[in-house]
């Protein structure tokens, strides 16, 4: 199986810390996160700084893993990065991690789909993309998406092909 390169979409601010820990899985290999001192320059530049932003960050990946925590949902460009994804024909799931601790050893509420507010070819994304829930427990989130992460990246490169046909 190659080796993915991957672009992770998510909330920053809330989620920063649980994407680390699936960043350090060390299962694929990810784009690197902005820092806020970085992250803060991009935003001053306006939207088309942030676009860019995104898009460059999106070349050369094969596959977008939307991370899902409480707040991820109907995110402007959480929005953009899904529909970005799919118009360059890259793999695209969400994985909730909720369940996945954050720096206070804190779990946090389930978030909605995000998919659910994104329309791709006339229909909802959540008609077309796959979102996983790898368990309430901690210990039982890390493992699935720590065994699951793979299959899951392949599996919508592969369905992402039947999709744009």
């Amino acid at each position: 199986m190659p080796i993915r390169k991957i672009f992770y979409s998510f909330h920053y601010q809330q989620d920063a810390w649980r994407v680390g820990q699936v960043r350090n899985m060390g299962v694929v290999d990810g784009n690197k996160p902005a820092h806020d001192n970085d992250w803060e320059t991009v935003k001053g530049g306006g939207d088309r700084a942030i676009k860019r932003w995104i898009d460059d960050q999106m070349f050369g990946r094969s596959c977008t893993v939307v991370l899902i925590g409480a707040g991820t949902a109907n995110r402007k460009w959480i929005n953009y990065e899904i529909e970005a994804s799919w118009a360059r024909g890259m793999g695209v799931f969400g994985v909730h991690i909720n369940s996945l601790k954050n720096a206070q050893s804190e779990t946090s509420a389930r978030g909605a789909d995000p998919f659910s507010f994104v329309s791709l070819n006339g229909q909802r994304a959540s008609n077309l993309i796959d979102s996983y829930d790898p368990g309430w427990s901690f210990s039982a989130a890390y493992h699935t998406i720590k065994q699951n992460l793979n299959g899951w990246i392949e599996a919508a490169i592969a369905k992402i092909g039947r999709a744009h046909v």
